[in-house]
């Protein structure tokens, strides 16, 4: 019995799906600072989210959805249920203040959940991480 020649395509195509932990977290970083960081006025930093939080509970609602990809990547690459659950509570926590008018716009760019994310992420890879070189 002769095997088969194994297919390029394949194992291409298997490469490009293997979660990427380095390059997610990059992705996340990117994103956090977008969402949160990225403007300045009048020493105070904010991002898309603060701007677009301006339109009543549409523009929360809008800065939620980006602001679940670090619940995303946490569960691709199994950083633990409690990891999700509290990145899960800062956005609603952040949606919660954001949908209250004028008020709630402050109060979402002092909060600042897809920073407070990144860092529960990137906690929670640097412990995995540490767990594998044991």
């Amino acid at each position: 019995m002769q095997a088969l020649a194994p297919n390029p395509l394949t194992a291409l195509w298997t490469a490009a799906a293997a979660p990427d932990l380095e390059a997610d977290l990059r992705r996340a970083r990117w994103l956090a600072d977008w969402l949160d960081a990225k403007f300045q006025l009048f020493g105070i930093r904010f991002g898309l989210e603060g701007i677009v939080g301006l339109l009543p509970v549409v523009g929360d609602t809008l800065g939620l959805l980006p602001g679940l990809y670090p619940v995303y990547v946490a569960r691709r690459h199994h950083l633990g249920r409690r990891v999700r659950v509290q990145m899960g509570l800062n956005l609603l926590v952040e949606w919660l203040i954001g949908i209250t008018p004028l008020i709630g716009d402050a109060a979402d760019v002092w909060f600042k959940a897809n920073l407070r994310n990144l860092k529960l992420l990137e906690r929670a890879a640097a412990a995995k991480r540490s767990m594998r070189s044991r």
